[in-house]
């Protein structure tokens, strides 16, 4: 927290320097007097309410600022978090960062414009039958085979890219618009030991991080450590040695942080630029709490995760400190997976027993439940390495208006309406046993799915001719 202080304090004076003062006239002058006196004053009250006395005393008595001046609650991490969403999107439509690691960041990636975000308003309808949404019919793609199970995938940010993880310790990356035309080269192994838990790519750069059983988080970077254009891989960037198996990773949205989720309850923090961990002090002692599944928010003002004791936590993405606990959010089952909905305003949870749910950020309350996606709960052993324990995956779809999951029993892909969590259709899985992982695009519509049977498939709504699904093998592991 004193760094990121440091930092505010530092720009801060030299925004404040009447020396760099807009001189194009009496009215913005007084404009930008007011914006800096705004600002000091959320500096000062920042300081003073997270008791830095010392501190706001003394950016107080540089600025004129008053000591008791008043101010919202953590108005100015509210600010900055919402700056560093606008500034993610402007670096997704082509306004790159090259502050991290390395220069040499692939030209195309980021380039794109951002995917387009609709924020479903769960608090306008509550009991709508009959007005639910079609969901559009899409085309099967096996897009390879591990040469053990695939355990799981993640698009890139910008839904151009594709990486998937598997229990024979490899990582495969895939370009999917090679994918679409039946072009892509064989896929790239990354140097990962087993098992490949979760992973996650850099909101800017071409870095793609892996969470393992091994206790470790690996790095893998663009330029002279891994290229994604190249075909031979390079070795990790960085080798994270964590005390707990790493069950699940997540970036902050600015890229310069990420966390895992490990068997220990609380969510481990580090910087991406000095790799020192940091943990949540003051948390309330919280027993079989390992980690499913941790994720930011858009902003990165909170992270939600999903624990093995059935609780949905919700925590403050500044201080790390736990912000409302959802008790027994799947009754005594496991909570499985959680995601933020796009404006931050519900999280979806799943868990197993077979039920996702929608809950209120702000109050905690149940909004909505989606059933039908049965979770039998099985263990299935099928090595030494890696017994796979099956977890029910809940994820939006790119616009937040539909909700996939997996139903174990019949292994079909099972969609619903958001907002009237009506089921919309269901669909074969494509895979000979159910799948163990279940992904969207965050860009377009489309969506992978990893198996116990080695294959990873990729459902779109491109090239669909008839309206029915075909299945086309790409390339073998």
């Amino acid at each position: 927290m004193a760094v990121a202080l440091t930092v505010i304090l530092s720009e801060g004076g030299t925004l404040m320097d009447s020396s760099g003062m807009n001189t194009n006239g009496l009215e913005q002058s007084l404009q930008d007097g007011k914006l800096y006196r705004h600002v000091n004053a959320l500096i000062v009250a920042h300081l003073r309410d997270n008791n830095f006395n010392q501190a706001a005393s003394a950016v107080a008595s540089a600025t004129m600022t008053p000591l008791n001046v008043e101010a919202p609650p953590n108005k100015l991490l509210d600010l900055v978090a919402k700056g560093l969403a606008v500034e993610k999107d402007e670096m997704l439509r082509g306004v790159s960062s090259t502050t991290l690691f390395d220069s040499s960041i692939s030209t195309g990636y980021g380039s794109i414009p951002a995917p387009r975000v609709v924020a479903v308003d769960f608090s306008a309808v509550h009991d709508v039958k009959g007005a639910s949404k079609s969901f559009p019919k899409h085309e099967t793609r096996h897009i390879s085979d591990h040469k053990n199970v695939a355990r799981c995938a993640r698009f890139s940010p910008d839904g151009r890219f594709l990486a998937t993880a598997s229990a024979d310790t490899s990582i495969k990356l895939f370009e999917i618009s090679k994918v679409k035309q039946m072009m892509l080269p064989d896929a790239r192994d990354g140097p990962v030991r087993p098992p490949i838990n979760d992973l996650d790519f850099h909101p800017q750069n071409t870095i793609l991080i892996s969470g393992a059983k091994d206790r470790t988080i690996k790095m893998l970077l663009n330029g002279r450590f891994f290229d994604f254009s190249k075909t031979v891989a390079r070795k990790a960037f960085k080798i994270i040695q964590d005390t707990h198996n790493v069950r699940s990773v997540s970036f902050h949205p600015s890229g310069e942080f990420l966390l895992a989720g490990t068997d220990h309850p609380i969510a481990h923090l580090y910087d991406v630029n000095t790799f020192q961990c940091y943990l949540s002090s003051n948390v309330q002692e919280i027993s079989n709490g390992a980690i499913n599944q941790v994720r930011y928010s858009s902003t990165g003002g909170m992270y939600v995760t999903a624990s093995k004791d059935g609780a949905i936590r919700l925590w403050d993405g500044v201080t790390s400190q736990c912000v409302r606990s959802i008790l027994s959010a799947h009754g005594t089952a496991e909570a499985t997976s959680a995601n933020f909905t796009k404006d931050q305003r519900y999280v979806l949870s799943s868990g197993k027993d077979s039920i996702v749910n929608l809950w209120d950020v702000g109050t905690g309350m149940l909004v909505k439940q989606y059933l039908g996606a049965t979770h039998t709960q099985l263990r299935c052993q099928f090595d030494r390495l890696d017994a796979i324990s099956f977890q029910l995956q809940a994820v939006f779809n790119e616009t937040g208006e539909f909700i996939l999951s997996i139903d174990e029993s019949s292994n079909e892909v099972v969609i619903w309406d958001a907002l009237t969590a009506e089921k919309v259709a269901r669909w074969p899985s494509n895979h000979t046993g159910s799948p163990r992982w279940l992904e969207h695009s965050p860009a377009e519509a489309a969506f992978v799915t990893c198996g116990t049977d080695r294959s990873v498939l990729l459902q779109s709504t491109e090239s669909i001719a008839t309206g029915k699904q075909k299945q086309t093998r790409i390339s073998e592991g």
